[in-house]
């Protein structure tokens, strides 16, 4: 697999080397020892997830403030433009967001790391994301940041009206969130 340091140096976009004939195609989608050898830690994931939604629909930005959880992405069907905005606020990059093409088609992952608020807007007819955790869900703990905060600026692909959850809809800004 192939590491690419985001803007955001500890976000890693992960292309998985492909192989394919007429067949078909094969890919190591996760190895732990590799994995961990890319961030440089020991990294146990504990739940895996999988949800499917529509054009348009726009999940984030989450976080959990206590049982933090860094979140391994990638899409099985479908694509969608996928951010990670860092929440630490002693961290040089506190604020900042990066934004990556996920898809079936490119089979590439994103490595979101503790500390980061998460989010996606589906780009595709549908799509299908799955992700692992490396802490449980907690409800009482999850936290978002509202997508369209002007202080954040994220830069999300034009053309498409989002979708929201209540939840995502009641989202705090970014001055108002609780931080790392």
């Amino acid at each position: 697999m192939k590491i690419v340091q985001m803007d955001i140096p500890e976000v890693l976009l992960i292309e998985p080397k492909i192989f394919g004939d007429d067949r078909g195609f094969f890919f190591e989608s996760f190895n732990q020892r590799d994995f961990e050898a890319a961030v440089g830690r020991p990294v146990n994931f504990v739940q895996d997830n999988h949800s499917g939604s529509v054009q348009g629909v726009l999940r984030g930005l989450h976080y959990q403030l206590n049982n933090p959880q860094g979140k391994l992405v990638r899409i099985c069907s479908g694509e969608v433009y996928d951010v990670a905005v860092d929440m630490r606020k002693d961290s040089a990059t506190f604020g900042k967001w990066v934004g990556v093409y996920l898809s079936a088609e490119n089979k590439k992952q994103l490595w979101i790391p503790e500390g980061f608020a998460h989010g996606f807007l589906v780009i595709s007819e549908v799509a299908e994301f799955l992700y692992k955790t490396t802490n449980y869900y907690d409800p009482s703990s999850e936290r978002s940041v509202a997508w369209n905060d002007p202080d954040l600026n994220i830069a999300w692909p034009v053309g498409i009206t989002p979708t929201l959850s209540a939840k995502d809809q009641a989202a705090r800004s970014l001055d108002a969130a609780d931080y790392f």
